[in-house]
């Protein structure tokens, strides 16, 4: 027989980030907490820090073991690529938002939008040249008409914060990615 079966839902969620023979069989990894990670040469260090050599541990705060189970699990079980976990939700709207404008850009951003994005977006984004406009977050499709040449992302939030408008996510993405533009979604309220 060639290859492997594939797993079922329930038994990927049972595996899935678990590294038992490397920690004497205990069946879930141990949280280890760190913030400085000892290496016994600088020599050791460039090679662990080379590239930026995703699941290595190089210092707490860039990740340690623990975490990268986790995005291992959450990634397999997502069927996705990678996972990037962070520290709060306004780390991973900022690393998301991040990814993908430079100076120049101009991104959409729905007017329901969760306060930090706010700042983020009226503030340093700005400080670095990313023109932000804010939309109504009811538009739908018609958030076509807000996109220009130079228009990168457009952000929803459905519900929105605190107001709880339900945005129609399918003809916003139809009519963003007619253009090229990426669309990306805060659903911590769903």
């Amino acid at each position: 027989m060639s290859g492997h079966r594939p797993q079922k839902p329930e038994t990927k969620l049972v595996h899935a980030g678990r590294r038992s023979s490397q920690y004497h069989g205990v069946v879930n990894p141990p949280v280890l907490h760190a913030s400085t990670i000892l290496f016994d040469s600088l020599d050791a260090l460039e090679k662990a820090s080379a590239g930026g050599a995703p699941g290595k541990t190089t210092y707490g705060r860039h990740g340690t073991p623990t975490r990268f189970l986790l995005e291992e699990a959450v990634a397999e079980l997502e069927g996705g690529y990678g996972t990037l976990c962070v520290s709060s939700g306004a780390s991973a709207i900022t690393n998301a938002i991040l990814a993908f404008v430079k100076p120049g850009d101009h991104i959409l951003i729905t007017d329901s939008t969760y306060f930090p994005t706010r700042n983020l977006c009226n503030t340093f984004l700005k400080k670095f040249g990313v023109e932000t406009e804010y939309y109504d977050p009811t538009i739908g499709g018609d958030i076509a008409g807000l996109i220009r040449d130079n228009t990168v992302l457009v952000w929803c939030e459905s519900p929105g914060s605190l107001t709880f408008e339900m945005q129609d996510i399918p003809a916003i993405a139809a009519a963003a990615h007619d253009r090229g533009v990426k669309v990306m979604l805060d659903n911590t309220w769903a």
